[in-house]
């Protein structure tokens, strides 16, 4: 089940902070109040948690990703790895 976070629109709350997560389906419909204070919310996007493993430009280019390499701030190219490598 995912873990959706959720904050206050307006104001503040001694019971929820504001800001609050939630494990709900994804199938839910969409909440539109705080549960503990009935105050109106919106869901915030937030990061989320993926495992760390290091994986060559090589192997994933072999298992079929594109790979994009950074040229500038907000400018990406197709990353061509250099044969033989």
């Amino acid at each position: 089940m995912p873990i959706y976070e959720y904050e206050l629109c307006d104001g503040d709350c001694k019971v929820c902070s504001g800001k609050f997560t939630l494990h709900r389906p994804a199938s839910a419909p969409q909440l539109k109040e705080c549960p503990a204070c009935h105050k109106p919310v919106r869901k915030i996007f937030s990061v989320f948690n993926s495992p760390t493993v290091g994986v060559s430009v090589s192997k994933a280019n072999d298992a079929g990703f594109t790979v994009l390499k950074r040229i500038s701030k907000g400018e990406y190219e197709v990353h061509k790895p250099k044969k033989g490598v």
